[in-house]
């Protein structure tokens, strides 16, 4: 699990028949203090988070775990909104 922020969206025309209805963003990790680190990937949206909110995100196949379909195709999903983040140390 891993902090990010929401940069942009993905419309996507033709896509497998579990994602019909799920928004894709692309988000970019970010570290404690909010900076970018690593490079944008896409994950789907199981909580309605807006452009440039950070979020709370799952990898691997817990991902797909919001989703009605057992075997989505699912690598990435923001499951939480940040609302303050402070670093302790």
């Amino acid at each position: 699990m891993y902090t990010a922020r929401v940069v942009g969206h993905v419309v996507a025309t033709v896509k497998d028949p579990s994602l019909n209805g799920v928004k894709l963003l692309v988000i970019e990790q970010v570290d404690s203090g909010g900076s970018a680190v690593g490079k944008p990937h896409v994950a789907i949206d199981t909580i309605g988070a807006g452009a440039d909110e950070l979020v709370t995100v799952v990898r691997g196949r817990e991902a797909g775990m919001p989703l009605p379909v057992a075997m989505a195709p699912v690598d990435a999903a923001c499951v939480g909104i940040v609302d303050t983040m402070k670093r302790l140390v």
